[in-house]
């Protein structure tokens, strides 16, 4: 049965889901960012300023839009805008180097950059390597900057008079392109669309009890998209109170806590354990905190025990997902922290998922297989990439790369990572990427990058190097290369030498037993 109702009655974007808020709550407290804060009503208003300001510039529906920003009211209400424009939003991590920021704009093809004052250099750096990149913004910071003189300023785009005009957007539309690494050394492009997206709000609002009474702070990097899409987006959807701060160090994030009265926090388990580690800790102060959430890598059981011991207040969740799914897959809630330790949990709400052997057919229990998915929360594909694309959805399901057990109730732990992706510090590090980049010293014959347990990081990337023969190498050399070169956090923490790397009898390197030797 066809309908003649015109697309825009039926909609839901990720604009409009701020706006059904706003039309709820209009008064409510939405964003507190330093100094600033802004009532729901406040919030939805400017956003469509921005969004009219974005069109008088030249943005247009489709277009591709970059930000290589820290955490800031401005890259909130710009995530906003963009999607109300109709717009594509390119995060971009602000800890990559020139060239690989450079990379991610020439890929999407972003002819718009926003930054903020602290990354401005690194933008202008980056965007004039044979880029396509015409015009900059620039974003407000949590604490007062200056502006950019040379750039089209945030606050005057959000000044417009212009009305807002008239965008041909749908659900299926897309929203945004999500760089992220995998085995191989260029990132790829994760392409997700407003439905996708706003399916993910649903399962989080669900699984992660995500309330409209909850005062969440948002202390890790919106370009990532757990802060961005797992919290800060839902929050937004259901109607919560949001404090965001671009630095999550302890004396910051205790003193927001107690501040602002917090309920809900998300961190990787490094930032968890710097917590407990501060000698500001004052579970006193901290009594606001209920609800507790950490992802990116599996959370030692002995930190568990040490934050039900201290703060006994605070119900934990494990999330577990990657971006191409937008990106949460499976949850271990609170009342399974302990009874479960180690454990993703299981699908959450509007996901569906298997761990399988090589045939694509269920592992029995003990049997290490692949976490496979389907979901409406998950990607259209790689931009650009259909090779790739086809790869990740062979057989009908979204392929994760992670390799895992699952157990007699259908829980399920992750054991090792078919990408090889290492997790350090809440950042994803392809150990192939840095394995290129040592194979560019002139003496190494072999060298493999692997994650090894650390109490900082979690994990920590580590280069295990044969050296060639009559050549000398030290561990601050390789260090030096890579900090040079790459990202500080994809750089070797640890350096190990050895006289060869274990092979099966095909050539393969084996990787687990090299963790399994070094590991301690």
């Amino acid at each position: 049965m066809s309908s003649t109702l015109p697309p825009v009655v039926r909609r839901q974007t990720i604009a409009d889901a701020l706006h059904r808020t706003a039309l709820r709550l209009p008064n409510k407290t939405a964003i507190v960012c330093g100094e600033t804060a802004w009532s729901y009503a406040d919030f939805d208003a400017l956003v469509s300023r921005l969004a009219a300001g974005l069109a008088h510039l030249g943005v247009a529906e489709g277009d591709k839009v970059a930000v290589l920003a820290r955490n800031s009211h401005g890259f909130a209400a710009l995530r906003f805008a963009l999607a109300r424009r109709g717009a594509v939003l390119v995060p971009i991590n602000f800890m990559l180097k020139a060239d690989e920021v450079a990379y991610i704009l020439r890929h999407a093809g972003a002819r718009t950059l926003a930054t903020d004052s602290g990354l401005t250099a690194l933008a202008r750096e980056a965007a004039a390597l044979d880029t396509v990149v015409e015009r900059f913004i620039w974003l407000p910071s949590e604490d007062p900057t200056e502006p950019d003189p040379a750039m089209h300023r945030f606050d005057h785009l959000a000044a417009s008079p212009d009305p807002m005009p008239e965008v041909d957007l749908g659900s299926f539309d897309l929203a945004q392109i999500v760089y992220t690494s995998g085995t191989e050394s260029t990132p790829k492009g994760a392409m997700l669309t407003h439905d996708a997206v706003l399916w993910q709000y649903v399962s989080c609002v669900i699984n992660a009890e995500i309330a409209e009474v909850d005062r969440a702070l948002h202390a890790l990097p919106l370009y990532h998209c757990a802060q961005l899409d797992v919290f800060f987006g839902p929050a937004i959807y259901i109607g919560s109170s949001n404090v965001i701060t671009s630095r999550p160090v302890p004396e910051n994030l205790l003193a927001l806590i107690e501040k602002h009265r917090i309920t809900s926090f998300f961190a990787p388990p490094t930032v968890w354990i710097a917590l407990l580690r501060s000698p500001l800790f004052d579970a006193e102060k901290l009594k606001s905190l209920v609800k507790g959430y950490y992802g990116a890598s599996i959370m030692p059981v002995e930190v568990l025990k040490e934050l039900a011991a201290r703060l006994p207040g605070v119900r934990l969740w494990n999330l577990y997902g990657q971006t191409e799914i937008a990106p949460l897959a499976t949850m271990l809630g609170p009342q399974d922290q302990l009874r479960k330790p180690g454990s993703c949990g299981k699908a959450v709400l509007n996901v569906e998922t298997r761990v399988v052997n090589d045939a694509m057919d269920d592992v029995v229990v003990g049997e290490v297989g692949e976490i496979v998915h389907r979901s409406p929360h998950l990607m259209l594909g790689y931009f650009n990439d259909p090779e790739r694309t086809a790869a990740s959805f062979e057989g009908g399901w979204f392929h994760s790369g992670d390799l895992a057990l699952i157990d007699d109730e259908g829980y399920i732990t992750v054991v090792d990572r078919k990408k090889d992706m290492i997790k350090t510090g809440g950042e994803n590090v392809a150990s192939r990427e840095v394995e290129e980049m040592i194979y560019r010293l002139g003496g190494v014959s072999e060298v493999a990058v692997i994650g090894l347990p650390d109490a900082k990081w979690v994990e920590a990337v580590t280069a295990v190097i044969v050296v060639k023969a009559g050549q000398q190498l030290t561990e601050a050399e390789v260090i030096a290369h890579c900090n040079q070169h790459m990202a500080s956090f994809k750089a070797p923490k640890r350096v190990v030498f050895t006289d060869s790397l274990p092979k099966n009898p095909s050539g393969k390197l084996l990787k687990r037993e090299l963790r399994l030797r070094y590991a301690g």
